[in-house]
């Protein structure tokens, strides 16, 4: 009797963020870009224009605009997506801020000041998932864990730009 096989999972199955886009990143964000490509390819709901199946994702940053390359999982393109990053630019601005001070105070802070802090950084974070999924809304469908590591992406992403302000 055959084994049945699991269907081949849906979503995405690679996110490539570009190296030029990223480059000068440091310790912490690197390791937040990590984890969140790691989570979205360990579970993600990633629907773009209402389709199923599987596909990569290419994240950059021109001229302030995020740009999201769609593909299916043969590489092919299907869509590319430009966003302003205008009105994600407070919750970025602020989610930075708040991860500094999150940084500093675990090596001096109590405990309770750190999960404060901490509780800040995750509203924040839902904050800009909100905001990624209903710009995307009607174009890719994704559940809030998928935005919310998307925005960690979008924030990586970010650290270039706001290092030249």
């Amino acid at each position: 009797m055959p084994t049945p096989t699991a269907p081949p999972p849906a979503g995405l199955v690679a996110v490539d963020i570009d190296a030029a886009s990223f480059d000068g990143a440091g310790g912490f964000l690197e390791a937040e870009r990590t984890a969140a490509v790691r989570d979205l390819l360990a579970q993600n709901r990633f629907e773009p224009g209402g389709r199923t199946g599987t596909f990569r994702l290419k994240m950059a940053v021109v001229e302030q605009k995020l740009v999201l390359d769609v593909s299916d999982d043969g590489a092919a393109p299907l869509a590319r997506h430009i966003l302003s990053l205008r009105p994600l630019s407070r919750v970025i601005r602020d989610y930075f801020i708040v991860c500094e001070s999150y940084r500093e105070a675990v090596d001096q802070a109590s405990p309770a000041r750190i999960e404060a802090i901490d509780m800040g950084r995750r509203g924040l974070h839902d904050e800009g998932a909100t905001v990624l999924r209903d710009r995307l809304a009607g174009k890719i469908e994704m559940d809030h864990a998928t935005a919310r590591r998307l925005f960690t992406l979008v924030c990586a992403l970010n650290w270039r730009i706001r290092g030249q302000r």
